[in-house]
């Protein structure tokens, strides 16, 4: 036994692929909701975009420097935060 293929209509998939671009969802749950497979949505989503010429704009100057200052805070923040783990467990040991 077969089951029919589904055919969905070009305005339907644009409109998904408009959801996960527009909201950020992820491509999983917005697939579970309308009753489309997960991989079936990921493809029209790289077609979509390949025929809108994308959605990822080039970082301007400022949002290159404030990348790097968040990046540079990111990795401070998860030294200072493994620090603390092995000063925990340290006296964690010292107290038994």
């Amino acid at each position: 036994m077969t089951t029919a293929r589904r055919k969905f209509t070009q305005e339907f998939r644009d409109e998904l692929c408009r959801e996960v671009i527009s909201t950020s969802k992820p491509i999983r749950d917005v697939a579970e909701s309308y009753g489309v497979g997960h991989e079936t949505l990921r493809n029209w989503l790289i077609k979509y975009r390949e025929a809108n010429g994308g959605t990822e704009t080039e970082l301007t100057v400022p949002e290159r420097a404030r990348l790097k200052v968040l990046e540079r805070e990111n990795q401070e923040l998860k030294a200072e935060t493994q620090f603390l783990k092995k000063a925990a467990a340290y006296f964690a040991r010292e107290q038994r």
